[in-house]
């Protein structure tokens, strides 16, 4: 029986389970420094064609969104996101404990366009005082209701980010089911290359715990 209750409801991938037993007894000196996972940023970097990327391990999906959104925001400055996404609507406040807003417009589909970004930065207009400053765009792939963005999508949201200054961030904690979706026309080197940041999702996808920034 296929049961669908949630995303993580099994445990990891049998060749996990191998890969730590096969290394319980090597000596590393951890912290994310040793060469097991050096090796995995080598591969990462390979599969997304990008040779100069930096990739960091981070325990779970919303520690590394609150990462992402912390480093590279101002005090001042907010999240444009689909009303769906998971930062505004299932990390129990976890952005906004950090001083930044979601900026949120709603999406019948999951997924932010171009015009959803424009309409939340006419809402809050430059140089208005009061108001926060959007500077990054969050979307999921696959999004938080299944869909998946194509090609032609993301080109388009980057282009208006970068008309507008602005960071795009891919949260990937779904991207093994994205990627392997028949309505996905992306491949990972196109999508490293037209976001800012991006994450490859473990827990939800076979690992024990885990996604690479």
């Amino acid at each position: 029986m296929y049961s669908f209750r949630n995303d993580y409801s099994e445990g990891a991938h049998p060749q996990v389970l191998q890969a730590l037993t096969d290394t319980n007894l090597v000596q590393t000196c951890g912290y994310g420094v040793d060469p097991i996972c050096e090796e995995a940023r080598d591969l990462i970097r390979t599969v997304c064609a990008a040779p100069e990327a930096d990739v960091h391990f981070l325990v779970g999906g919303t520690q590394t969104n609150l990462t992402v959104i912390t480093a590279l925001l101002a005090s001042y400055e907010a999240v444009i996101a689909a009303h769906t996404g998971h930062v505004n609507c299932h990390e129990t406040g976890a952005i906004e404990a950090t001083g930044h807003k979601v900026c949120t417009a709603y999406s019948p589909d999951g997924k932010v366009t171009p015009e959803m970004v424009e309409s939340v930065l006419a809402i809050h207009a430059d140089g208005e005082e009061h108001m926060v400053a959007p500077k990054l765009v969050y979307i999921s792939d696959t999004t938080e209701i299944g869909t998946v963005y194509t090609r032609a999508e993301l080109a388009a949201l980057r282009q208006c980010c970068d008309a507008h200054g602005l960071f795009l961030y891919l949260d990937g904690a779904r991207l093994g089911s994205a990627l392997t979706s028949p309505d996905n026309d992306l491949t990972l080197p196109e999508l490293a290359a037209l976001t800012h940041a991006f994450t490859i999702g473990g827990t939800k996808n076979g690992a024990l715990f885990g996604e690479a920034l």
